[in-house]
């Protein structure tokens, strides 16, 4: 054998997976500049629907790796943040440059605060706010891709849009709150490093 035993391949099912959903979420970035929103709709749901699939297979199957725990949330960040990024720039646009600046902001402060904690060795595991708010953001991306694809968006639409991007922001901003408290907590305990 090659490797030993003990040492997992990060040539694995998992990682390819989750390779493949890193170059959606370039595609995504790229066809929404460039207009083609039903294009980037589908292509931005198959991206975020497959998100279970590279985790799921790596648990069942023993393919759990470093880099793998690294590089699924990474991918799952590029995809979101790249498309409020992505959907700034477009013309009558549901998404502001300050909402995108937040959506950025809460995913860096949370990483280091992960960062952080974990390197103190304890847990800092997503919640279920976390992950609600990981669907919301993803409904508000589809949700307004959709609305570009109209010269003139029916108003329910219009409404259902700025809705979902509202409501992704609060729990964007909410979510990255209650982290942020969840780490002082779990931190409080820690000495204060000597000057």
């Amino acid at each position: 054998m090659l490797r030993s035993i003990g040492k997992r391949s990060i040539y694995n099912v998992p990682n390819a997976l989750t390779s493949i959903r890193f170059a959606m979420a370039i595609a995504v970035m790229a066809l929404i500049p460039a207009g083609y929103f039903l294009a980037a709709t589908v292509v931005f749901l198959v991206a975020a629907s497959t998100d279970w699939m590279d985790g799921y297979w790596a648990r069942k199957y023993g393919q759990v790796t470093k880099f793998g725990r690294i590089f699924d949330p990474f991918v799952d960040k590029i995809i979101i943040c790249g498309s409020f990024i992505a959907l700034v720039g477009v013309a009558n646009s549901p998404v502001a440059s300050w909402m995108a600046t937040l959506v950025v902001g809460r995913e860096l402060l949370v990483t280091s605060l992960r960062g952080m904690v974990e390197g103190s060795g304890k847990d800092f595991s997503a919640s279920w706010l976390g992950k609600w708010k990981m669907v919301l953001q993803c409904a508000a991306v589809v949700a307004s891709l959709i609305f570009l694809q109209y010269e003139t968006a029916p108003s329910w639409l219009s409404f259902t849009t700025l809705g979902l991007v509202w409501g992704s922001i609060l729990l964007t901003v909410y979510s990255g709150y209650d982290y942020t408290l969840a780490a002082a907590r779990l931190m409080q305990d820690e000495p204060d490093e000597p000057e």
